[in-house]
């Protein structure tokens, strides 16, 4: 297998197959699955890993939160991929990506701890303040559950069950 490792932006071509690859993650419960229709809709979060004959082997998003701060989510690869570079690959794509957008912080929730600290995210501390009170008003009218679970609310807190709250200045 040549382990050439190729990121670019997902297509609308992809969706299909970045939702496919999804299903057996989301019955594992190492993702939160997510609708087709609200895969389409982000499509421009997401960036892809293929390989050299342009099969998709990883995938990953970056989501904006506010001014300064975005989500790492959905970041994943497929099973025959693990370890061996492929989550890698895609987050120095995502944090590219989160640099070229303004961001300066990166937030994710997981499991994956030993992953996410092998890249310079840390833990969270239950008394971390992260956003000043008015963006938090703000991000407190936001429908998403990933900001939702960013601010620790109690109507995701069966998504946050488990997984550790991380944060990365770059």
């Amino acid at each position: 297998m040549n382990t050439e490792i190729i990121i670019r932006p997902a297509r609308t071509t992809d969706v299909r197959k970045i939702s496919e690859l999804m299903e057996p993650l989301v019955a594992r419960r190492i993702l939160l699955g997510k609708d087709l229709v609200v895969l389409y809709e982000q499509v421009q979060e997401f960036l892809v890993a293929t390989d050299q004959e342009g099969e998709i082997i990883g995938f990953g998003a970056l989501h904006p939160m506010w001014e300064h701060l975005g989500e790492i989510r959905t970041i994943a690869s497929v099973d025959s991929w693990l370890g061996k570079g492929v989550g890698s690959a895609l987050m120095r794509g995502l944090e590219v990506k989160a640099r070229d957008l303004g961001l300066s912080k990166l937030f994710c929730l997981t499991f994956e701890t030993e992953f996410f600290t092998r890249h310079g995210f840390t833990p969270l501390d239950e008394n971390d303040t992260l956003v000043e009170a008015d963006v938090y008003a703000e991000l407190l009218r936001s429908p998403d559950d990933g900001v939702a679970e960013f601010l620790d609310l109690a109507r995701v807190k069966q998504n946050t069950l488990g997984n550790t709250r991380m944060l990365k200045r770059i």
